[in-house]
């Protein structure tokens, strides 16, 4: 759609409940929730900003063009906007907003709007203040009634008039750094297909996913009995007053003459695993893993964040990875759930329920394990619902045999699927029918499925060790052959690397395009006045966006591309490098997401709710009619940018979410 004029916005809103821990809609959902301020601007005029607080009249204009279709509605993180003007009475479609937010994720720049007009480099006077962090304490947040401030919670415009100004001067600067934020990345557009899949995220987000708040409370009380008597169990076999202190721990274990370098989860895991140590000392290290078991925190996580519906909102972030646009996880991390394993899930949760501690330890014996496997299935279907879980096999696997054209593992998957099986029989060269279970060269099967979830992206002997080969049974010592043979049995996809790295360094040098992959993809430099871009067109017409591209040595002294990116550790905006293996990562994991969007966009076609997907799968909350089949049908269906590509997808229905 074609608008004539954009109206930028930014809002200050109070609530007494904290966003950080309960997320954007919860918080707008509170009781105390109210908008304190709007700066708004149309198209380049000048920034106003109405107080709502004030009791004389202000300018209806901005509320007027809320309602005119003839506005496009932008702001930083709009999602947020959109909601808490809803919610405050001032509906607004959202097929009328865009995110300023989600446009710089798509072109490869931070989130923040602060960031991600550094990363800009903005002018300095349309950056954001750095003031507003004590004045939303001030203002936005309840504050604690003592003498001094007349007992009062909420502190107003009339209690210091001169930070009001402030805070009024800060909202619209807000507007300026995003209004300066849209016109930089308006010379890179987002299709309008990723637009599209922007506002169904914000739908998806508001629909949110529903809690079973029963096993939540009886999973957190269950939890804090435990965690109190493996503290009084651990006190009494150390000595210790705190044995949860890892300065105490580590001198107590060196005391006992089982000294350890750290207290960290693989240390502890390593020593439990190859040390021989006393009983006494061994219960201990027990002890310190079920008390550092992180994962049970997502209860408490779900707790703060439940609406009074039993609906958690606000669970996927859109394009949460600059690298590939795939999503990521908030509040609840649904991206990074524990597995489960047992048997008994309906039993256990039962127990769990009720908060029966004695139960669960008689027959679970590890209470704490028992809890990380109930995680997932604290996710349950609205009432008179059920939820079908389904998701693609082996996209990756899939998706960079059909990118390098590499023919015998695409006959494969049009066939019979056995990646792991078929993968071996190339690499040893025997038939596919003695890997079976029960072949004679069954024991290769291990070897065919680490090197085919391991070797994809130029990765060697160390791939196949974080990826698990050591503890799958195999030796350091095969490992180089295991990698030679693989890439002897792919050789497509071993060139493509290759020709992927070579392209990437022609075209930041020349600026020429290129295409590569058999004109599957195009690798180009963009760039303007402000910006330049090493750009990576995928097959749906998407862009990878790498900013300020540049080629220098790496740590190893080779020619390699260089560009700026959030650095995943220190989170902050820092050169990289890269190299085929992992360009071709990024393009492959990028195809396997555009994949997923358009089962998104056919499941949301049919009027079915997602509640939440995770990497290649979703989490459907459907009527009791539609079935398995129908949306494995959907998802497997041919994709039009992907001739030839086959997928395919198995699901399953339940009562709770689980790992099937």
């Amino acid at each position: 759609m074609t608008y004539k004029h954009i109206l930028h916005c930014d809002i200050e809103t109070k609530s007494s409940a904290d966003i950080a821990s309960t997320g954007a809609y919860k918080y707008a959902q509170d009781e105390d929730f109210g908008i304190l301020l709007i700066a708004y601007a149309f198209d380049d005029d000048p920034v106003y900003v109405i107080d709502m607080k004030s009791f004389g009249t202000y300018d209806n204009r901005f509320f007027l063009a809320l309602k005119d279709p003839d506005y496009l509605k932008v702001a930083h993180n709009s999602s947020f906007e959109w909601y808490c003007l809803n919610r405050a009475g001032y509906t607004t479609p959202l097929e009328q907003w865009q995110c300023t937010m989600a446009h710089a994720l798509y072109c490869g720049y931070p989130a923040s709007l602060e960031a991600a007009g550094k990363a800009l480099g903005i002018r300095s006077d349309k950056q954001k203040l750095m003031t507003g962090k004590a004045l939303i304490r001030y203002f936005c947040t309840p504050q604690k009634p003592t003498k001094t401030n007349g007992g009062r919670k909420w502190n107003e415009p009339h209690h210091d008039r001169e930070k009001w100004e402030l805070f009024k001067e800060y909202n619209a600067q807000d507007v300026e750094a995003e209004r300066e934020i849209e016109h930089m990345l308006s010379r890179y557009p987002m299709p309008e297909s990723e637009w599209e899949l922007w506002r169904q995220d914000v739908r998806m987000n508001a629909y949110g996913a529903r809690v079973d708040r029963k096993l939540i409370e009886g999973a957190l009380y269950i939890d804090a009995v435990s965690n109190e008597r493996l503290m009084d169990e651990a006190r009494r076999l150390t000595g210790l007053d705190n044995p949860n202190s890892a300065t105490q721990l580590l001198g107590w274990l060196e005391s006992v003459g089982c000294p350890l370098p750290n207290l960290q989860k693989a240390t502890v895991a390593d020593a439990l695993d190859t040390l021989t140590m006393p009983e006494n000392v061994r219960r201990v290290l027990e002890i310190r893993q079920q008390l550092g078991k992180t994962s049970n925190k997502k209860y408490q996580a779900a707790a703060d964040a439940v609406c009074d519906d039993d609906r958690v909102r606000g669970l996927i972030q859109y394009y949460a990875a600059n690298r590939s646009g795939r999503y990521g996880g908030r509040l609840i991390q649904v991206q990074n759930l524990p597995r489960n394993y047992i048997g008994t899930l309906d039993v256990a949760r039962k127990l769990v329920e009720a908060g029966n501690y004695d139960a669960v330890k008689m027959l679970y014996g590890n209470e704490s394990d028992l809890l990380s496997q109930l995680i997932r299935t604290m996710f349950i279907p609205s009432e008179g619902r059920k939820l079908i879980v389904a998701d693609f096999s082996a996209i990756e696997a899939r998706v960079i045999a059909w990118l390098a054209r590499e023919k015998w593992v695409n006959e494969v998957f049009s066939t019979h699927g056995k990646i792991y099986e078929a993968t071996a029989a190339q690499m040893f060269h025997v038939p596919i029918e003695t890997i079976a279970k029960g072949g004679e060269n069954y024991d290769l099967r291990q070897k065919g499925k680490v090197a085919t979830l391991a070797l994809g992206y130029q990765g060697g002997t160390q791939a196949l060790i974080t990826m698990g080969a050591l503890r799958m049974g195999l030796t350091e010592e095969e490992l180089p052959e295991i990698v030679e043979r693989w890439r002897n049995a792919n050789k497509m996809i071993t060139s493509l690397w290759y020709e992927t790295e070579y392209a990437a360094l022609d075209v930041v040098l020349s600026h020429i395009p290129k295409r590569i992959a058999k004109d599957r993809i195009e690798i180009a430099v963009e760039e303007d006045e402000w910006q330049r871009f090493m750009t990576i067109k995928l097959p749906s017409g998407r862009k990878l966006f790498y900013a300020l591209p540049s080629i220098q040595e790496n740590r190893f002294g080779k020619q390699a591309v260089h560009y700026y990116e959030v650095n995943g550790t220190t989170k902050k905006w820092e050169e990289s490098s890269t190299y085929g293996g992992k360009l071709t990562e990024n393009v492959v994991q990028s195809i396997a997401r555009d994949c997923l969007t358009e089962s998104i966009r056919r499941i949301e076609a049919r009027g079915l709710d997602i509640v939440f997907h995770v990497h290649d799968e979703v989490v459907i909350d459907a009527p009791m009619d539609v079935t398995v089949d129908e949306i494995c049908d959907l998802m497997s269906e041919p994709i039009p940018w992907a001739p030839g590509l086959v997928l395919k997808a198995a699901g399953f229905e339940s009562n709770y979410y689980k790992k099937d």
